[in-house]
């Protein structure tokens, strides 16, 4: 891990040096989670290891980090999952229910080397510990994956947002979105952007309820935008 703080609005940044107690490999594609509890922050960070991509004797694992200052990080849990399934670059959100968390998931056959899921459906664990066990993942009936990495989160009224690839495997065009209301149900499909280039990675930032900023990696004609 590396970070990097900013004392004049972001005009300039300073690099900071960060201690990860967890001897792994790290692809992290969430952003942070404050958790409060008996009065204290503790941040969870989601991330995952893929050593098993070029070692054989090497792992693929969903886990979650957490640090009380944002520097040292320690390992907080593993997130348990399906023997068929590699559950990766999982986002987490305040869950549906008071108390609880909730991370959602990548998913791929395991062992596959990126083959989606049939039927390709994202996965989520639950959490109401603050994240320090986690439910076995369970397919989201609602939401759509092929091997691709997907935003998971919550807005400031209480909704969940889900922005995702729509498409077959590796394809990464045209991206999706849901909304999950109050109610707990899923919304229709919508279509979030499609301009028949190679889009992938959304990640939003909330700037005001229910309004988002949104970032993805786009390829046109080659190039890297």
């Amino acid at each position: 891990l590396c970070a990097a703080y900013s004392v004049d609005g972001g005009r300039s940044w300073q690099a900071v040096e960060l201690a990860v107690h967890l001897h792994s490999s790290l692809i992290t594609c969430g952003g942070i989670v404050e958790w409060r509890e008996e009065g204290q922050t503790r941040y969870l960070l989601p991330a995952h290891s893929n050593s098993a991509r070029h070692n054989p004797m090497g792992r693929r694992e969903q886990f979650l980090l957490e640090s009380d200052n944002l520097i040292e990080w320690r390992l907080a849990s593993y997130i348990p999952r399906p023997e068929a399934v590699f559950m990766h670059e999982g986002n987490i959100a305040l869950g549906e229910r008071a108390g609880e968390l909730k991370m959602v998931e990548r998913t791929a056959q395991s062992g596959s080397g990126g083959v989606a899921l049939d039927p390709p459906l994202a996965h989520s664990s639950v959490s109401d510990d603050g994240g320090r066990s986690w439910s076995l993942g369970q397919p989201e009936p609602e939401l759509h994956n092929t091997v691709s990495k997907a935003y998971y989160g919550a807005d400031s009224l209480g909704r969940h947002v889900y922005v995702y690839n729509n498409g077959p495997a590796w394809l990464r065009m045209e991206l999706c979105y849901k909304v999950q209301e109050l109610n707990g149900h899923w919304g229709q499909e919508q279509v979030f952007y499609d301009a028949g280039v190679h889009n992938s990675y959304p990640t939003l930032l909330e700037y005001a309820p229910g309004q988002f900023y949104a970032w993805e990696k786009k390829v046109r004609q080659g190039a890297l935008e």
